[in-house]
């Protein structure tokens, strides 16, 4: 939930940038303009936390393959629990086009 009108701007600004991408080379290019090497870092080892969480690993093997520690990973836990559910939506997702090949 975006706690701030001027966030809530800000944000709504960007999902309206990252709607117009066309594919995954557009996005990689955005993203890599957009962030530092360390937030795009952060960023793809949150979604790989996630996943992981989401695939039953425990937060000690989590923290064994990412280096992430086990605050960062009870985080993303409660995101995904409390949070808005967008990695439900992405990991529901994904889920449906493995299976789809």
């Amino acid at each position: 939930m975006v706690r701030s009108r001027r966030l809530g701007r800000q944000l709504d600004g960007l999902v309206e940038a990252v709607l117009m991408l066309r594919n995954k080379e557009e996005a990689r290019r955005f993203l890599e303009d957009l962030c530092t090497t360390a937030e795009l870092k952060t960023l793809a080892q949150r979604w790989e936390a996630a996943q992981m969480l989401d695939g039953g690993l425990t937060y000690e093997a989590i923290e064994a393959k990412t280096g992430m520690s086990s605050a960062t990973i009870s985080r993303i836990r409660r995101a995904m629990t409390q949070g808005s559910d967008g990695y439900g939506l992405l990991l529901g997702r994904l889920k449906r086009r493995v299976r789809a090949r």
